[in-house]
């Protein structure tokens, strides 16, 4: 079986430089990607080969995971290719149709590394390129711009592809321990008998941002906080917290146990209960950014699933740009013990930028006394997982692909239900007429925010 060619199309944008080069590199360097793959990059610009990968030298050098050495970068550029193509102009794929058949070039992966605007462009080209209809896609999120674009993408895509050959990546479902959330509940009695609303009080997920739109003007101001980070990380992390145990550890049960959290979301009866929207100073004057945009740069939710193991437990999502950190963790904050004095136990998940668990639990005061104070159980993985030197997000969602296993990657069903969720929640925002609260950089979002969580009793962990 020959060795599936893998094209990028958007090959000359900061996600191919930063993330698909860089990955690409370390499976070639660690012998997890074949010697004879063949890398095609497409790009507009002007560029020989020799010359984008001069370019993209200096960006794996800095990116890499592995060590880089002139002696690893020369066999693996070897592998890459650049075409110069108009990926919008539907004429230019017979020639791109050519250039595969020159080369003998039957079996593909395709990386659409580009806005979500150009998917169904490209995917109707693709229909000049013999075989293409039977290779692979990768497709970077969002995918689509609401419910009903994703809707006319999906079909779009599934008239060319075949449903099982789109993979429709999320590289938060990559990362360590996000992939370890499953083995630190399933495996570990003291959580997994606990594991429901009978002991757990509340569930937070909070990813936040240091940085602002970083010229992504064009883009973000389009989207938001709920469609940027809302309806695909953050609901893919919460139905992976909140699933029942799978019958087996396969894609398809893993998926089932899924899509069955998502399927519960309770519809909401009070926005003011359930949603509060931000947007940090001078976010207007950011490049692209519409002078009146009213596009949130933060969200905060407070939502249940109904069923049997988590009813009546709030799950607490919150994520925004220009905050006080860079961070992205899961809070399990138990119910309070019958001592009043006893504070409540928490176990964090920590994914970014720290990896590991922190658990909060209570003893005795050393000495003389009844007093209760609290002890910390901190696990760091970082100097664990470098001293192994492990695969990032993107090798490990790349090479998923190639082997077929579509375990951690977002199916249709899932994303159609995330879209019509957040679709409801923002359009009842907007409805309701409630304010884009305005925030200050560096601090930890709007006020409004806090007081949420303080209307039921809880506070943010920070």
């Amino acid at each position: 079986m020959s060795t599936p060619t893998f094209t990028i199309f958007g090959g000359t944008g900061d996600l191919t430089f930063r993330k698909l080069l860089p990955a690409l590199y370390n499976m070639h360097t660690a012998k997890d990607s074949a010697d004879d793959r063949q890398i095609i990059i497409i790009g507009r610009r002007d560029y020989s080969t020799e010359e984008y990968c001069g370019k993209a030298r200096d960006w794996v050098r800095k990116f890499s995971r592995l060590p880089y050495t002139d002696e690893d970068f020369e066999k693996f550029s070897a592998q890459i290719s650049y075409y110069k193509m108009d990926f919008i102009d539907s004429n230019a794929y017979s020639s791109l149709n050519l250039y595969y058949k020159e080369r003998d070039l039957n079996d593909h992966i395709f990386y659409f590394a580009v806005a979500p605007r150009f998917f169904s462009i490209i995917a109707s080209g693709l229909t000049n390129v013999k075989n293409a209809c039977h290779g692979k896609v990768i497709l970077e999120k969002p995918f689509g711009e609401d419910l009903d674009s994703a809707k006319v993408l999906n079909i779009q895509l599934e008239k060319f592809f075949s449903a099982k050959n789109i993979f429709r990546i999320d590289h938060y479902l990559g990362k360590e321990m996000i992939r370890n959330i499953q083995t630190l509940r399933f495996s570990n009695p003291i959580f997994s008998n606990l594991w429901n609303s009978r002991y757990i009080e509340s569930i937070q997920i909070s990813a936040s941002e240091d940085m602002g739109i970083e010229g992504r003007g064009g883009y973000y101001d389009a989207s938001g906080a709920l469609k940027d980070m809302v309806q695909n990380h953050l609901f893919q992390i919460l139905s992976i917290v909140a699933m029942e145990w799978p019958e087996k550890f396969s894609a398809d049960a893993m998926h089932d146990a899924q899509i069955r959290v998502l399927r519960a979301l309770r519809p909401v009866a009070d926005i003011r209960e359930t949603l509060v929207l931000g947007q940090y100073e001078g976010y207007h004057q950011e490049q692209l950014v519409k002078p009146h945009s009213s596009t949130e740069t933060y969200a905060a939710l407070r939502l249940f699933v109904d069923n049997e193991r988590w009813w009546g437990t709030p799950f607490y999502i919150r994520t925004g740009k220009k905050l006080d950190r860079r961070e992205i963790k899961i809070a399990i904050i138990f119910r309070p013990s019958f001592l009043e004095k006893a504070a409540q136990n928490i176990l964090i998940i920590k994914i970014q930028p720290s990896e590991g668990v922190y658990l909060q639990f209570n003893i005795k005061k050393p000495g003389d006394t009844d007093e209760i104070i609290q002890a910390k159980m901190d696990f760091c993985q970082n100097d664990y997982v470098n001293k192994l030197n492990t695969p990032e997000a993107y090798e490990r969602l790349i090479k998923a692909c190639i082997n077929d296993n579509t375990s951690w990657f977002s199916q249709w069903d899932q994303i159609e239900l995330s879209w019509n969720f957040i679709d409801k929640l923002h359009e009842l925002y907007i409805w309701e007429k409630l304010p884009i609260f305005k925030y200050a950089a560096g601090t930890t979002g709007p006020e409004q925010a806090n007081e949420l969580l303080r209307g039921f009793g809880h506070e943010w962990i920070d």
